[in-house]
C-alpha cells in the first residue's frame, strides 16, 4: 500500500483514551531485539508470503522449490499465508503451504490487463476447487489504483462466489473502502482490510492506538461480518512518511504490539511482510524494500 493523500494522521482522540501498547521507555536496543525475538517465537495468526528474490519481480515465473524453501522458513511461526496472486509460480504458494499443514488466504490479483484478469481468476478457482483455498481474495486495492470500476469488481467477486460456494469469499482494500462501498461489505463473506498507521505518517507511540480506530472504522462497516487485518507492518529503513520514522527500533516496537493487541483481543491478523523484496521501490520510495521480518537474503532481522 502506498501514501494516500488527504488519509493522514491526526491527533483527534482525548488524551487518555488511546491504548500506546507495551511501555518501551525502560528498554535497551538489545532487550528489544530479545522481547521482539520472544514475540515471533510466540506465533502469528498469519503472514503475508514476499515471494521475489533480489533480481526477481511480478511478472518472473517462480519454481516450486523457491516458494518451498520459503514456506519451511515461515512455517514455525505462523499458521496462515497469504498470497496475492494465483499464476506464474503464485499458484505454488496455497500447494505449498496446504502440503505442510498451514491454511491458506489466497488472492487473484486483478488490474487493468482483462487477459491477466481471467487467468487469475480461472487459476484461483482451479486451487479452490483442489482444496487448497481456505479464504479467497479477488482482488487486493483495485479500487485504490482505479484499474477497475466498482461494478467489474463486483461481477468478479459474484462469479468466484458462484464457482466456489463453500470457501469464504472476500476483497481486500483499505480499511476506509469499506465504509465508501457498501456495495462491496453485501456481496464480501468476510471484510479484508489494510491499515498501515505508516502510510498515514502516524508516529511510533501512537501507531498502535491508530491501527485500532482504523481497524474500529472496518468493524463499523461490516455489518457483522468478520473483519480480518490482511496487511499491516512498519519498514525498518528507507525514510519518514510524515511523523513516522522507518527504524529498526520502530519496527521491533510495532510488531509487538500487533502481536500483543490482537492476540489479546482475538484478531485475525495477517503481517506485513516475510521477506524484505529489492523489487518493491518507485511509487513507495526506498522504504518499499524493507518491510521484511527476515532479510531479502531470508535472515531474521534481529
Amino acid at each position: 500500500m502506498s501514501y494516500r493523500e488527504g488519509h493522514h494522521y491526526s491527533l483527534n482522540f482525548k488524551e487518555g483514551q488511546e491504548d500506546s501498547g507495551v511501555d518501551f521507555s525502560d528498554y535497551t536496543l538489545e532487550e528489544l531485539k530479545k522481547l521482539w525475538r520472544t514475540t515471533l517465537d510466540q506465533g502469528m495468526h498469519g503472514i503475508c508470503f514476499s515471494m521475489y528474490e533480489d533480481g526477481q519481480e511480478p511478472g518472473d515465473t517462480i519454481t516450486e522449490e523457491q516458494v518451498e524453501r520459503r514456506i519451511k522458513i515461515l512455517k514455525p511461526y505462523t499458521k496462515w499465508i497469504r498470497s496475492f496472486s494465483c499464476i506464474e509460480g503464485n499458484e505454488h504458494i496455497p500447494r505449498i503451504a496446504k502440503k505442510h499443514g498451514l491454511k491458506t488466504m489466497v488472492g487473484a490479483w486483478l488490474g487493468d490487463d482483462p487477459e491477466k484478469n481471467e487467468q487469475e481468476i480461472e487459476a484461483l478457482i482451479k486451487l479452490a476447487k483442489e482444496g487448497c483455498v481456505d479464504i479467497a481474495a479477488v482482488g487486493n486495492e483495485v479500487l485504490y489504483r482505479n484499474d477497475l470500476t466498482l461494478d467489474e469488481l463486483l461481477v468478479f467477486i459474484k462469479r468466484v462466489k458462484a464457482a466456489i460456494p463453500n470457501v469464504t469469499v472476500g476483497y481486500v482494500d483499505a480499511y476506509y473502502e469499506f465504509s465508501s462501498h457498501p456495495e462491496l461489505v453485501e456481496v464480501s463473506d468476510v471484510i479484508l482490510s489494510n491499515c498501515y498507521p505508516f502510510w498515514e505518517g502516524c508516529p511510533i507511540e501512537h501507531s498502535l492506538a491508530h491501527m485500532q480506530r482504523m481497524y474500529g472504522q472496518a468493524t463499523d462497516a461490516a455489518q457483522g461480518k468478520k473483519v480480518i487485518i490482511t496487511e499491516t507492518g512498519w519498514p525498518s529503513q528507507g525514510g519518514s512518511e510524515g511523523s513516522a520514522d522507518s527504524t529498526d527500533e520502530n519496527t521491533m516496537k510495532y510488531f509487538i504490539n500487533t502481536q500483543v493487541w490482537s492476540t489479546k483481543d482475538n484478531v485475525e491478523v495477517f503481517y506485513f511482510s516475510s521477506f524484505d523484496e529489492s523489487w518493491k521501490v518507485g511509487a513507495e520510495g526506498d522504504v518499499g524494500a524493507y518491510w521484511g521480518l527476515w532479510d531479502k537474503k531470508e535472515k531474521l532481522k534481529f
